[in-house]
């Protein structure tokens, strides 16, 4: 089975030894998204609204280079700093799902990369795979 990397600039670089993402098998692994603006390499706010946005927006950029989309997106994770933050992400995780909701887990973490407050990671199914 063949197993493509893929890499983009839509989404911020790995900040360790590990790809933005890997397609193997019409599946597409993301790793793990933190809330950082590609451009800027910072943070896209303090609170987990704005956190959140930019986690999915990186998701969103990783897929579209690989030739998927958010409706393709199987399953996710969401790690979050406080479970309190969770109606707020949801209400953020909504306007990038909907529908067809995928299926997800959702835990708090003691600490995330950098002190975020969130991190997303998905697995999608690509059409063109």
């Amino acid at each position: 089975m063949k197993k493509d990397v893929i890499e983009t600039k839509s989404a911020p670089a790995a900040i360790g030894p590990y790809s933005q993402a890997v397609r193997a098998g019409g599946l597409l692994f993301v790793s793990g998204q933190l809330p950082i603006d590609p451009p800027t390499g910072k943070f896209a706010g303090e609170g987990v609204v704005e956190q959140a946005e930019q986690c999915l927006k990186n998701v969103k950029g990783i897929l579209e280079a690989a030739g998927c989309s958010l409706e393709g997106v199987l399953k996710t994770t969401v790690f979050l700093k406080d479970m309190r933050d969770f109606e707020e992400m949801n209400k953020v995780y909504s306007r990038f799902f909907s529908g067809e909701y995928p299926a997800r887990c959702c835990v708090e973490v003691s600490r995330l990369p950098r002190d975020a407050r969130i991190e997303i990671e998905v697995v999608a199914l690509c059409a063109d795979a």
